[in-house]
C-alpha cells in the first residue's frame, strides 16, 4: 500500500490537471484527495460557472469552506493557492473560456478528469445529451490539442448498459452513432425529441443512462490517439472512511432516499428487498480513478482497446435494499433528523399496486393537505 501510494505521488509531482465537474459531491471529494496526497502537484484548473444567483466567483470562494476540506485547511491551508478557477461551461462554444484560457490549458495540462455530468434521472433527451454527450464531446475537442496529456479519465457509470446481465470491462456497441443524435438534438425541437424517446430509449429506463452509453462510444472512438480511459462507478455513497466518515453534500441516489425516509417524506419505495445494493463508497471510488489514472499515465504498452474498469463492489461486501432500510431505519431511530414532516416508518413493497395506494394515500394526499394549509395560513410553499 504504502509503495502504490509513493508510486502515485511521484507520478503526480509538478503535474498540472484539469477538473470538469468540479463543484459537484465527487469533484470536491477528487480535488481534496489531489491536494492532501498528492501535494506536491503543480497547479489543478477547475471549470466552474455562474449558478442560479450565485457567480462563480463567490461559489469558488465557498467552495472550501465545508468539512470536507477541514484537514487542509488545518494541516496545508497554503495549498488552496493551487487550484485555480476558470469561468466556463462544458454546454457552452469551446467551454466558455478565453483564448488565453484555452492556450494555457492546451499548453500545460498533463492529466484530465472528465467528472461533469448531469445526473438527473428524470431529465429530458435534450437535456441530457447536451449535458452528458455534447457536453464531453466539447472536453474532448479541447483534450485532443493538449500537448502534454498524459491521461483523460471519463467518469462513467456502471449503469449504462443496462441490457447486460454481467457488465464487463470493455466496451459494448451503442445502439444509436453519438453524432447522430447530437445532430437531432440540435435540429429537432424538444416536442418532437420527446415523441422519438421512448424508440430511442429502448431498453434504457432513462434517458441518464441512455446518454451515458453513447458518451462512452464517443470517448471511445477517440482512443488510441487519445490517452483516454473509462472508469465505472456504481451507486456512490458517503464516505467511508476519510477525510471525514459519512460526509455528503447531495441528494441524489442513497442519500436523498436516507433523507427523505429520515424525514418521513418518503412512506413507500416500490423494489424488490433481497436484491442487492450496487453501492461503492466516495472515497473508495476516487482513490480508485487517482490510482488507475497513475497506472494508465505510466504505463508503456497501449492496449489494442480503451481500458475500462468498473469500480464496484461486487460479493466484497454484498447487501440488499432490505439490509440497508433496516440498517437506515436503525440510524434514523438512533439519530433523528430536525424538522421531520412525518414519523419516519415507510417499507418496500414488492407489489405495484400496493405501493401507489400507499403512495397516493401517505405521499400525495398529505402533500395536497399541506399545500392547501399553507394556503390558509398564507405561507409561501416550497
Amino acid at each position: 500500500m504504502d509503495e502504490s501510494r509513493s508510486a502515485v505521488q511521484s507520478f503526480y509531482k509538478d503535474k498540472i490537471i484539469f477538473i470538469t465537474g468540479a463543484s459537484g459531491f465527487m469533484g470536491k471529494v477528487l480535488i481534496e484527495k489531489l491536494l492532501y496526497s498528492c501535494s506536491d502537484l503543480s497547479k489543478i484548473y477547475i471549470l466552474i460557472r455562474d449558478k442560479k444567483d450565485r457567480n462563480w466567483e463567490n461559489r469558488f470562494k465557498d467552495m472550501f469552506n465545508i468539512p470536507l476540506f477541514r484537514r487542509l485547511q488545518e494541516q496545508k491551508p497554503q495549498i488552496f493557492k493551487k487550484v485555480i478557477p476558470l469561468n466556463g461551461d462544458i454546454l457552452s462554444d469551446n467551454l466558455g473560456l478565453t483564448t488565453v484560457q484555452r492556450e494555457c490549458l492546451i499548453q500545460e495540462v498533463n492529466v484530465v478528469f472528465h467528472l461533469a455530468a448531469s445526473l438527473r434521472l428524470e431529465a429530458k433527451m435534450k437535456d441530457s445529451i447536451k449535458m452528458n454527450t455534447m457536453g464531453t464531446h466539447t472536453v474532448l475537442k479541447l483534450a485532443k490539442q493538449m500537448k502534454h496529456l498524459q491521461v483523460f479519465v471519463h467518469l462513467s457509470t456502471a449503469y449504462c448498459h443496462v441490457d447486460q446481465d454481467e457488465l464487463g470491462e470493455h466496451i459494448y456497441d451503442s445502439p444509436h452513432d453519438p453524432h447522430d443524435i447530437m445532430r437531432l438534438v440540435e435540429w429537432l425541437d424538444e416536442e418532437a425529441i420527446d415523441l422519438i424517446t421512448p424508440k430511442l430509449l429502448g431498453p434504457h429506463p432513462n434517458c441518464y443512462t441512455y446518454s451515458k452509453r453513447l458518451t462512452e462510444t464517443l470517448v471511445a472512438n477517440e482512443y488510441p490517439n487519445l490517452p483516454c480511459i473509462i472508469a465505472r462507478p456504481s451507486i456512490v455513497f458517503p464516505i467511508l472512511l476519510e477525510p471525514v466518515p459519512g460526509w455528503v453534500d447531495t441528494l441524489n441516489g442513497i442519500g436523498g432516499i436516507i433523507v427523505g425516509a429520515g424525514k418521513g417524506v418518503i412512506r413507500s419505495m416500490h423494489c424488490t428487498p433481497t436484491y442487492y445494493a450496487e453501492i461503492i463508497p466516495v472515497d473508495i471510488a476516487i482513490n480508485s480513478i487517482i490510482f488507475l489514472s497513475y497506472v494508465i499515465g505510466t504505463s508503456k504498452m497501449k492496449s489494442k482497446s480503451i481500458p475500462v474498469y468498473n469500480i464496484t463492489q461486487g460479493n466484497v461486501r454484498p447487501i440488499t435494499w432490505g439490509e440497508m432500510l433496516e440498517k437506515g431505519r436503525k440510524i434514523i431511530y438512533d439519530y433523528p433528523f430536525e424538522g421531520q414532516a412525518w414519523y419516519p416508518d415507510g417499507d418496500i413493497r414488492t407489489n405495484k399496486y400496493v405501493h401507489n395506494l400507499f403512495v397516493f394515500f401517505f405521499h400525495i394526499i398529505p402533500a395536497y393537505l399541506i399545500d392547501f394549509l399553507m394556503l390558509i395560513f398564507r405561507q409561501k410553499r416550497l
